[in-house]
Order: C-alpha cells, then sequence, then structure tokens
C-alpha cells in the first residue's frame, strides 16, 4: 500500500498515520525527516536547505522535489509507505509522480482528513503545557486535575504561541489556500479519499480502512 496523507494541523494526521502504517506494514516518510537527516548528513542538497529552515522559510518546490528524489532513488528505498507533509503544492505533485512513475511505485490512495476550522481551534487552542517537564494536558480532552496546574510538580501550565487561536487559524488559512490545489489535482485523477476526522480515533481508523480497501481494489 502506498499512501499520501493530508489534513489541516490538528486534524489528527499522526494518530492516524502511525494506525495505518502498523496496519498494513508501510513506512512513515515525512518531508521534515528527509530534510533533517539532509542537513545532518550535510549533503549537497542538505546544506542548501539549511539556511531556509534556520530562517524560518519555506523550502522552494525545486529542493524540496529534489530531496524526496534522492531518497527514493536510495537503495534502501520503501516499496510500500505513507507519505506525510509532502505533496504541498501542485509542483510538487507533478515532481513526486514522475519519480513514482519512473520507480513503478503508484501511488494507491491520496487520503485528506477534513476537519472544520472552528473544531481544528478547539483542539488546538485547548492544549495546555508545563514548562519545565513537558506534560502535555488538554483543557477539554485531557484536563489537569487542578485547573492550570500540573498534576505532579503544581506548576502553572502554559498555552504555547503556536497554539493559540489567532497562530491557529493563520496556519488553517495559509494550509487551506495551498492545499485547495493539491486535492483538486488528485480528485481530477480518480485518487482522493476523504474521510470526517471529526469523529472518534476508532471510528475515523474504520472508515480509512474500508475505503483503502475498497481503493486498492478498484485499482
Amino acid at each position: 500500500m502506498r499512501i499520501i496523507l493530508l489534513g489541516p494541523p490538528g486534524s489528527g494526521k499522526g494518530t492516524q498515520a502511525k494506525k495505518l502504517c502498523d496496519h498494513f506494514g508501510m513506512s512513515h516518510i515525512s518531508t521534515g525527516d528527509i530534510l533533517r537527516d539532509a542537513i545532518r548528513r550535510q549533503t549537497p542538497l542538505g546544506n542548501q536547505a539549511a539556511p531556509y529552515l534556520t530562517s524560518g522559510q519555506l523550502v522552494p518546490d525545486t529542493l524540496v522535489n529534489d530531496l524526496i528524489a534522492d531518497r527514493f532513488h536510495q537503495a534502501d528505498r520503501p516499496e510500500s509507505f505513507l507519505m506525510d507533509g509532502y505533496p504541498r503544492t501542485v509542483a510538487q505533485a507533478e515532481a513526486f509522480d514522475g519519480v513514482l512513475k519512473e520507480l513503478g511505485l503508484p501511488i494507491d490512495a491520496v487520503v485528506v482528513l477534513n476537519v472544520a476550522d472552528e473544531e481544528i481551534v478547539r483542539r488546538i487552542s485547548g492544549r495546555r503545557v508545563c514548562p519545565s517537564t513537558g506534560r502535555l494536558y488538554h483543557v477539554v480532552f485531557n484536563p489537569p486535575r487542578v485547573p492550570d496546574r500540573d498534576d505532579e510538580t503544581g506548576e502553572p501550565l502554559e498555552q504555547r504561541a503556536d497554539d493559540r487561536e489567532e497562530t491557529v487559524r493563520k496556519r488553517l488559512t495559509l494550509y487551506r489556500s495551498a492545499t485547495l490545489s493539491v486535492l483538486d489535482y488528485y480528485r481530477q485523477r480518480q485518487r482522493l479519499v476523504e474521510v470526517d476526522g471529526q469523529k472518534s480515533v476508532d471510528v475515523v481508523f474504520d472508515q480509512l480502512l474500508q475505503l483503502l480497501t475498497e481503493k486498492k481494489g478498484s485499482c
């Protein structure tokens, strides 16, 4: 099975990616991991990418495409994988299709977890963290025993800057504007599988298994 997994921040991608990889025996390929590995090994492509990451800029499409292509041309490339964090643009999708066609590794399905913006805001903005231990809480889903206090140390909990509502909404705007054309690209090629990501983790996973099995059978 070869899958691309898309979805907004807070949609549960990380949880579902792990469950899917465990179920199908797929390798979890993260663009971020590939970038960090190339930078750590100081490869020519990694050296080109490093300044963008350290300055907080987006790595250009051409460079990301070259990094992904390089990974898939290595001898230990996975035959079965879940792609996380790539492609983010139509140019990346076209480049990835070219690499996979050359290698005879067509994508079985492109899965997108659909979650309404207000639900995403509720999920992310409710997160709290203990500054000294990094222990995570959520005001709704995993509240501390004493409001706004760590269960073990009693320290005041904090809300990370990335979890504040205004930041979350900006991230969602960027995601929607960048991903819409990518979804259309895969929808036109009849590879898109859309799932309601607002249901429970187990229900979402069951839906994914059913839809992916149907998709695989129709290929």
